[in-house]
């Protein structure tokens, strides 16, 4: 296996949002985001990072699942799924779990991989990760 790291701040481009009304503060949350990954490998050297993601959050606590695709300067893409936990408190919003690489076409078929994620709320639509973890194509 492979170690690698890298980050990416990522701009939310489309967000819906649902208050459900049995609890308070409770919310659904449905977003697409993406942005540039930077990374120790230069298999992703420019790689554009695209996200879908599902939160379920109750008093500022909660969950996300998702899933990524990256796709790299000459077309290729991997791509997989990603989850963990998020935490607001005041202005801060804090994420982190784990990730894990499903496939990929191009010098990404057959990778599979997977690592953690850290990462933060800068602004209501704009998110910033830093990640790590090995792969083997």
């Amino acid at each position: 296996m492979t170690k690698f790291s890298g980050s990416f701040t990522g701009k939310v481009n489309w967000q819906t949002k649902v208050s459900l009304p049995h609890l308070a503060n409770h919310h659904l949350i449905l977003e697409e985001g993406s942005g540039q990954q930077y990374c120790t490998d230069a298999k992703w050297k420019g790689a554009i990072v695209t996200y879908w993601s599902m939160i379920t959050l109750v008093e500022g606590r909660g969950s996300s699942q998702a899933y990524y695709s990256n796709v790299d300067v000459d077309g290729d893409r991997d791509w997989g799924k990603f989850g963990g936990t998020i935490t607001a408190s005041g202005d801060q919003i804090t994420l982190e779990g784990t990730w894990k690489l499903d496939g990929g076409t191009g010098k990404f078929e057959g990778i599979k991989g997977n690592g953690n994620y850290k990462g933060r709320m800068v602004s209501p639509t704009e998110v910033k990760i830093e990640w790590d973890g090995e792969y083997e194509i």
